[in-house]
């Protein structure tokens, strides 16, 4: 990748210190091996809202994924797909309900970043729905845009710039900028038809501003609940007064995330949080969580946490940055076995059971 799209990716908030604190405090995890029992062998089968899973962990959404690699959404779409594991699409992907819904037999999901006008909110529901994607996730952890270093520096901000630094930068990746030619320049693809036509970097990042309402609320989760008949998640709950509130209104789920550390460096990790609600609201619903994964020992550590499944982001975008169209296979087969092996190690036999080997 041309180093500005690799430090969007990489990139947090401010000084970072949340983006670093997510993994390394889920690797403070310790795991108990019983070593001793009849083991049969690993199961990495997981069962969430009546659908199962090959493995407990799916590809988290991220925004502009073809502005980091050519077609990318599309690639880890059907990687997903074909893996048998959930796919989540961003409202800001860069390619469209109709096209990921294409790509997986409408079985990817769709986070929602809510519009500011109930007219497009409801037009992108309708949508999900007529696509036949069985669960939606709407975001509540950016209520406005955070402060990114790297990407003011980059000229990724709102309005977004291409200088002459960003140009020198993908001249010297030949492989990324064909990509790119033959791709095509990288669109909000959902959003497209709501776009006016002709507007130039400058005026599409203040359009994309300003159609945006970041901050949800519980007349907002009430109104999608009462318009959405599938399975409704919530991403971004870190308090208990935030899960009650999401349990009262009629979610099926929450993903405990801090939006990959890029939006409160003074926030705590997703691990912590996690571990305080999966005990108090574990049996009412499906607590998964996002932000600070990287590898399979990363998932076996938030799952034996609470977690019932975990999703990643940047670690597929690693490997299609990598491999390119066999990135996101490889990156799945690669996570599948390094889980697999820790499972094996410490002898649990499927990952229900991985808490059973928390060390408290």
């Amino acid at each position: 990748m041309p180093r500005f799209a690799f430090e969007y990716l990489e990139g947090g908030c401010f000084s970072e210190v949340n983006l670093r604190r997510n993994t390394e405090e889920i690797r403070e995890v310790r795991l108990r091996p019983w070593y001793l029992n009849d083991f049969p062998g690993a199961n990495l089968r997981t069962e969430i809202f009546g659908q199962v899973y090959e493995a407990p962990f799916g590809i988290a959404p991220i925004g502009l994924q073809g502005l980091m690699w050519p077609r990318s959404t599309e690639i880890l779409a059907k990687a997903a797909s074909d893996s048998r594991i959930p796919f989540i699409l961003s409202t800001v992907g860069t390619a469209s309900i109709e096209t990921v819904a294409e790509i997986t037999g409408g079985k990817a999901w769709f986070q929602l970043y809510h519009p500011a006008e109930l007219e497009l909110r409801d037009k992108l529901i309708d949508r999900v729905k007529a696509a036949g994607f069985p669960v939606l996730v709407i975001l509540a952890d950016t209520p406005t845009f955070a402060y990114r270093p790297k990407e003011i520096r980059n000229g990724l901000s709102i309005p977004p710039r291409m200088s002459l630094r960003n140009i020198s930068q993908m001249l010297v990746r030949p492989t990324w900028c064909l990509g790119q030619l033959l791709a095509g320049k990288p669109e909000f693809k959902t959003m497209k038809p709501y776009i006016p036509k002709g507007l130039n970097m400058k005026h599409l990042g203040l359009f994309m501003n300003k159609t945006f309402s970041g901050r949800l609320t519980a007349d907002k989760i009430k109104a999608i609940r009462d318009r959405w008949p599938g399975k409704l998640v919530v991403k971004g709950v870190v308090t208990p007064e935030d899960a009650e509130l999401a349990l009262r209104l009629g979610v099926d789920g929450m993903i405990v995330s801090n939006h990959g550390g890029r939006q409160l460096d003074a926030g705590e990790s997703t691990i912590r949080p996690l571990t305080l609600l999966a005990k108090e609201f574990g049996n009412r619903t499906t607590m998964m969580l996002d932000s600070g994964v990287r590898s399979g020992p990363d998932v076996a550590c938030v799952l034996a946490s609470g977690a019932k499944f975990v999703f990643m982001g940047r670690s597929f975008m690693y490997g299609v940055g990598a491999l390119g169209a066999r990135g996101g296979d490889h990156t799945i087969f690669m996570l599948k076995r390094q889980l697999r092996q820790v499972m094996e190690q410490i002898g649990c036999e499927s990952v229900r059971d991985l808490p059973k080997h928390l060390v408290p």
